[in-house]
C-alpha cells in the first residue's frame, strides 16, 4: 500500500514541477488557487496608439491663422444673413419663446 502512496507523491511532484517550467518558459503566471487575477488583463497590450491610428492628424487644430480664419469666415457669414433677416433671433425671441408668451 505505501508504494502506491508513493506513486502518487512522485506523479505529484514530477506534475508541479512540469507545471513550473511551463510558466518559467511561457511567461505564464501559477494558479494553483484558482482565484481570479488580473494578470491575463495587464499582459493585453494597449489599443490607445492603434485607435489613434486610424484618424488622420488635422494640421488646422495646430495652426493659429488657420483657426483664426475660420472664425473670420463664420462671423463674416453670420454678419451677411443677419443683413438678410436670416440670422439667429435674439436670446428669448425664438419660435418656442413666440409659442410660450401666445
Amino acid at each position: 500500500m505505501a508504494s502506491g502512496g508513493l506513486k502518487k507523491i512522485m506523479a505529484l511532484a514530477l506534475t508541479e514541477g512540469i507545471t513550473e517550467a511551463r510558466a518559467r518558459i511561457f511567461g505564464h503566471q501559477i494558479n494553483p488557487t484558482g482565484q481570479k487575477s488580473a494578470h491575463k488583463l495587464l499582459r493585453k497590450e494597449l489599443i490607445g496608439e492603434k485607435v489613434a491610428q486610424w484618424y488622420p492628424y488635422d494640421i488646422k487644430k495646430d495652426d493659429p491663422l488657420v483657426m483664426a480664419r475660420q472664425e473670420q469666415e463664420r462671423l463674416s457669414k453670420l454678419e451677411m444673413l443677419k443683413r438678410r433677416g436670416k440670422g439667429p433671433p435674439k436670446k428669448g425671441q425664438g419660435r418656442r419663446a413666440a409659442k410660450r408668451n401666445k
